[in-house]
């Protein structure tokens, strides 16, 4: 193991807080690490680790050659990348978490194309709407719907979609439709909670240009996506998502838009990956499939 692949080891060891999880993402045997741990700190004659039964943390030199480790390796990626066929052809895993809904009714049905053009790529596809932390959990780059705190992280905007308040055809028979903002809080809704801060939303109208804001009862509570929309087709209650999603289900009658004249604001959505001088050659070609993807869905 030279000395580039044992700085890989270590970095891999402090982002991902363990030697095992390192050893599975590089391949290697969690022995071959600890070894090469060993060898590295004999080298540099200091201690670089501190290792317990539950944590592993860096010393104060290990944080600082840590710091230059990212530096060098990014630099020696960037050097790579210019004389090779890598930013052509990249090879390798590429591992991404999309968004439920978005994966499963846009993102994923039109992966063959991506998998034809970049056939040596190899692709590991989480789904959630949870906070995924990209660096200690070695995933690539994230898709999310929705305004994204700073987070350190790069995000590039890939749609802004139309979003629309509908409810079952069957919700409607049993409670009736509502005709104004203020009939709503007599209504049902399915309420969602959002799986990074773990608080339930709101429903939010656009009215004359101004939003408004309106809690909404509701016996059932999710945190993903597909649930949502499942029960709202259950007869849960209302819910407020983009409409791409559920478009099949009102061209069908099983759901109805509820107050069309106030549509709830614009979803954003948006790819994001770890801020680095150098973007992966991996990251770089799906990013922008991702843009080509969805440059047309509203």
């Amino acid at each position: 193991m030279d000395r580039f692949d044992t700085m890989r080891v270590f970095t891999r060891i402090v982002d991902l807080g363990s030697f095992s999880r390192a050893g599975d993402e590089l391949g290697i045997p969690r022995a071959t690490v600890s070894h090469a741990l060993r060898q590295l700190e004999a080298r540099l004659g200091t201690q670089l680790l501190i290792r317990t039964t539950r944590s592993v943390r860096t010393t104060p030199d290990g944080q600082a050659y840590y710091t230059r480790c990212q530096r060098l390796l990014a630099d020696l990626e960037e050097t790579e990348s210019v004389f090779s066929h890598a930013a052509a052809q990249p090879r390798g895993s590429l591992r991404i978490d999309l968004s439920g809904p978005l994966g499963t009714a846009v993102i994923v049905p039109a992966l063959a194309d991506f998998r034809a053009r970049y056939p040596l790529l190899e692709l590991d596809i989480g789904a959630s709407d949870r906070y995924v932390d990209l660096v200690h959990e070695g995933v690539d780059c994230v898709v999310r719907g929705g305004e994204q705190a700073d987070s350190g992280l790069i995000a590039r905007r890939l749609a802004v979609l139309s979003q629309v308040t509908c409810v079952s055809a069957g919700y409607v028979e049993q409670h009736g439709m509502p005709q104004a903002l203020d009939e709503l809080t007599a209504h049902q809704a399915v309420v969602w909670r959002s799986p990074t801060s773990g608080r339930a939303q709101p429903l939010d109208f656009t009215v004359g240009g101004e939003l408004r804001i309106i809690d909404v009862p509701g016996a059932v509570t999710v945190n993903s996506g597909d649930i949502y929309a499942a029960s709202c087709r259950a007869g849960f209650g209302m819910i407020q998502l983009p409409r791409y999603n559920v478009a099949a289900d009102l061209a069908a009658g099983r759901l109805l838009e509820v107050l069309p004249q106030y549509p709830p604001p614009p979803m954003p959505v948006s790819v994001m990956y770890p801020a680095q001088r150098q973007l992966s050659p991996r990251v770089r070609v799906f990013v922008d499939w991702l843009v080509e993807l969805m440059a047309d869905l509203r």
